[in-house]
């Protein structure tokens, strides 16, 4: 059996900051709290978590560019810490946002630069950045200034840049972050297609349902430890009951609607609404009770809106980092 694309034993990272001019104060944080997952090749593994969960150290150390505090990682059978040439061969990452393009040049002239300093050949450097152009959709715009190309194009030439060494395993730490829907949407087919041809993904991103549509599984970290991994499917079914049942009420009628809901033995969850209004999220298996008990309420107007969605991976997100059992 080859080795996974990705091993991970017992991760851990902490930084040290210093304050203080005469009597230095030493600060340790700790980012990453000994975990532990593997991804198989050809795998589009994502790893999801709040503004400072870990996610971003945690690829940073897969792709070399940090060191691990304590524990282990091995990419493609090779150490990420005694192996970092090896390591490097292998892999291509975009980190979000426009940083690390030269906005002047164009996007061959981007590709060229970078060939050079992956040291292609120059047969194989005109090759890659055709088949590049075309697979991100930005052929007819070969030519152009990157300063002229909008952030979803800027993206989308991170990712060529990335692939022009043709790595077996690719990260992309949130590389949707400040797209347009369109140009996420393009980028997702392209993440997709790269997941086509056999390429192993790594994926950190805040949206779900890009998560949803894209995961073979989902890690979700939080406070640098990892706090629930499998496919999106079996994620949903942490929460029990099939519907979710969204109810906007004036603060004033929230108990009348609540000894309502009572006797149906629904999880039953109030929100602060917008202009003073409560909102009621009830988790069901039997939407149709829900609806017959507001359906008074709804005739009187005293319910202002009623919304019935299945449950998404946002849901079952929320519910494990606010930390409430299923």
């Amino acid at each position: 059996m080859p080795d996974p694309a990705i091993s991970v034993d017992h991760l851990h990272k902490t930084f040290t900051s210093r304050s203080g001019f005469w009597r230095r104060k030493a600060k340790t944080t700790t980012a990453i709290k000994d975990i532990s997952f593997t991804v198989e090749r050809g795998e589009l593994f994502g790893l999801l978590g709040p503004n400072g969960a870990g996610k971003t150290t945690t690829v940073k150390i897969l792709a070399t560019i940090l060191l691990p505090t304590s524990g282990g990682a091995t990419i493609l059978g090779h150490d990420v810490v005694r192996e970092t040439q090896a390591v490097r061969e292998r892999i291509g990452f975009t980190f979000g946002g426009a940083r690390g393009l030269y906005t002047r040049l164009s996007a061959v002239d981007n590709l060229l630069y970078f060939a050079e300093l992956y040291g292609l050949a120059p047969a194989v450097t005109r090759r890659r950045i055709d088949e590049l152009l075309a697979l991100v959709g930005l052929d007819d715009r070969r030519d152009d200034r990157v300063e002229t190309y909008s952030s979803g194009m800027q993206q989308r030439l991170h990712l060529a840049r990335a692939l022009l060494h043709d790595p077996e395993l690719i990260y992309l730490d949130e590389p949707t972050v400040g797209i347009d829907p369109v140009g996420a949407r393009e980028l997702r087919k392209t993440v997709r297609e790269l997941a086509r041809r056999g390429k192993t993904i790594l994926l950190t991103t805040h949206y779900m349902a890009e998560a949803e549509e894209l995961c073979d599984r989902i890690a979700i970290i939080k406070e640098g430890d990892i706090v629930a991994l499998d496919s999106p499917a079996s994620l949903k079914k942490r929460i029990p009951g099939d519907s979710l049942v969204e109810i906007e009420v004036r603060a004033a009628d929230l108990a009348l609607l609540q000894a309502a809901l009572k006797d149906l033995r629904a999880k039953c969850q109030t929100l602060a609404g917008d202009d003073g209004n409560k909102k009621l999220s009830v988790r069901t298996r039997q939407p149709e009770a829900v609806m017959q008990a507001m359906a008074p309420f709804i005739a009187s107007q005293q319910v202002r809106n009623l919304e019935v969605r299945n449950q998404t991976l946002e849901d079952v997100y929320i519910s494990i980092i606010q930390g409430k059992k299923p």
